[in-house]
């Protein structure tokens, strides 16, 4: 558990618990806590109920960081990677569309088929999805936290627990996506709005 992992979890997640932050960076509640602490020691997060927010200060000490590790990836592997993941995410989008809509109307998840139907998707998806994570763990070995994550929502889909795809407030499969994106979008350089006027955000 570094400086870098624990300030891009409070960056992604928002207001996360100590809880949150080690699900982020696969360690215990208890070193979490103790990192978050030291960082609220150093005006890098503020703290209020246990909850986390970076400040100024630690936005600033998070972009140096992610800086130093771009240097140190491969552009060349990464490039690849991420022209790679841009048609698996728009398959990804695609499948969570269907999920939330079906004929132009909302889709009220009263037939079972349609819904198993979409859900088989995943599956293609994510074993597309766990070649890539490879990759993207030889590069950038501090991401390798995301394959278990992702299994972790996935089995919760597959035992019939459908909130785990696209729940907002809790580490779902959506979740899990979209916090992916995001680092191999910091990782290029890029940002949100470069990927939204290339018609790739997620």
């Amino acid at each position: 558990m570094n400086e870098l992992s624990v300030l891009q979890a409070v960056r992604l997640k928002g207001r996360p618990t100590p809880a949150d932050v080690a699900g982020f960076v696969g360690g215990s509640e208890p070193d979490a806590t103790s990192e978050l602490d030291a960082l609220a020691m150093k005006g890098l997060v503020v703290e209020k109920n246990r909850r986390f927010r970076i400040t100024a200060e630690g936005k600033v000490a998070l972009e140096t960081a992610l800086q130093e590790e771009r240097e140190s990836i491969d552009k060349h592997a990464l490039e690849a990677i991420y022209d790679d993941f841009t048609p698996l995410n728009a398959d990804f989008k695609r499948m969570v569309t269907d999920w939330q809509q079906r004929d132009g109307e909302p889709n009220d998840h009263s037939d079972a088929d349609y819904d198993r139907t979409v859900l088989n998707r995943l599956h293609g998806v994510h074993d597309r999805l766990v070649t890539l994570l490879e990759r993207i763990s030889a590069i950038a070995p501090r991401l390798a936290t995301y394959p278990p994550r992702f299994e972790a929502a996935l089995e919760r889909v597959r035992a019939g627990d459908h909130a785990w795809f696209l729940r907002p407030i809790i580490d779902s499969y959506h979740t899990v996506w979209f916090e992916l994106h995001e680092e191999l979008i910091l990782l290029s350089g890029l940002s949100r709005a470069d990927e939204a006027a290339a018609g790739r955000a997620e």
